[in-house]
Parts: C-alpha cells; sequence; structure tokens
C-alpha cells in the first residue's frame, strides 16, 4: 500500500453535482475505514436526504449544518446572520482540521461562502495552510477563485449541459435534497 498523502480536492462549477461528488468521495472513504465529517457551510434549518445517512454509517461519518440556510430574501435571517454562521464554520473547520480526529474534511458549500463575501479568501488560504500532511479536504461551490485552483492537487468543474429546472421542473426529493 502507497503512503498517505492528504490531498486537497474542488468540486466547483455551475451544474449540478459538487457536494453529491463530495459525499460520494465521503463514502468511499468511509468504505475503506477512514473517518469522515462534512461541515456545511451554508446549508442549515432543512432537512436534506443525505443527514439520514450517518447514523447508519456510525461515529465514522458526521455531518454538521452550519449555515443559516439560503442567503437569498425571505428567509428570515440577515446577511450578518448568514455571515456569523459562516464565521462559526471557519472557526469548526480550523478546530477539526488541526485535531487530528478525521481522515477525510468536507467543506461543503465554503466556496459559496466565499463568493458571498461570508468568508474572506485569506480566511480560505489560511484553512488550508493548516491541514496536515495525512488529511484529505474536499472543497464544494461555485466560482473556485484562482488561488484555491492553484493550491488545490484535484479540481473538478462541474458544467451545466442541461437541466430540468429550465424545463420547469421543480426540485426533486433524492435529487436535489
Amino acid at each position: 500500500m502507497s503512503e498517505t498523502r492528504g490531498l486537497i480536492l474542488v468540486f466547483t462549477g455551475n451544474g449540478k453535482g459538487k457536494t453529491t461528488a463530495a459525499l460520494g468521495m465521503g463514502l468511499r472513504a468511509w468504505g475503506q475505514g477512514m473517518r469522515v465529517l462534512v461541515l456545511q457551510f451554508i446549508k442549515g434549518g432543512w432537512r436534506y436526504g443525505e443527514l439520514n445517512v450517518p447514523p447508519r454509517l456510525g461515529e465514522r461519518f458526521e455531518i454538521r449544518q452550519l449555515g443559516e440556510g439560503f442567503t437569498r430574501a425571505g428567509n428570515g435571517k440577515t446577511m450578518e446572520d448568514h455571515r456569523e454562521a459562516a464565521r462559526h464554520a471557519l472557526e469548526e473547520a480550523g478546530k477539526e482540521i488541526t485535531a487530528g480526529n478525521f481522515d477525510l474534511i468536507i467543506l461543503d458549500e465554503i466556496l459559496y461562502a466565499l463568493k458571498f463575501g461570508l468568508i474572506t479568501l485569506e480566511e480560505v488560504m489560511a484553512l488550508l495552510d493548516k491541514k496536515p500532511s495525512h488529511l484529505h479536504l474536499v472543497l464544494t461551490g461555485r466560482d473556485a477563485p484562482p488561488e484555491i485552483i492553484d493550491r488545490a492537487d484535484l479540481v473538478t468543474e462541474m458544467r451545466e449541459v442541461k437541466h430540468h429546472y429550465r424545463k420547469g421542473i421543480k426540485a426533486q426529493r433524492g435529487v436535489e435534497f
């Protein structure tokens, strides 16, 4: 078996599947006996299907919703509420990255938090600087900045070719949530 070298992996782009790819990677890692943590920077307050999985997988797979949900108007949260939640998620990520309790940490939607100005590029880069050599770190969300792309070991861009929303088909259980 080869020596483990922790990678930085980025799933970005305007197409669907960034979180799904990251969760698939988490499931693969879990299947190899690894400990997996998913920190969701935006999702919160809504019951997504993936939240039903960790209790069935046991203590080696954990998902924490740390966000306040969608940042658009109408959800009852201010941008300051979203900023505070993102800062808390960033602190939690920093703590877990250095604690050594997990082999793979997924920072789900961290790039959205960056895009919406809830956290800064400098803060995300500082987080990457904390990564120990054995830890795999996955970042998801649209519009990965060049600095993060340059720093990553793998970058996959999801590109929308066709989407059912454009035909007026709403979000489907088991597909979008």
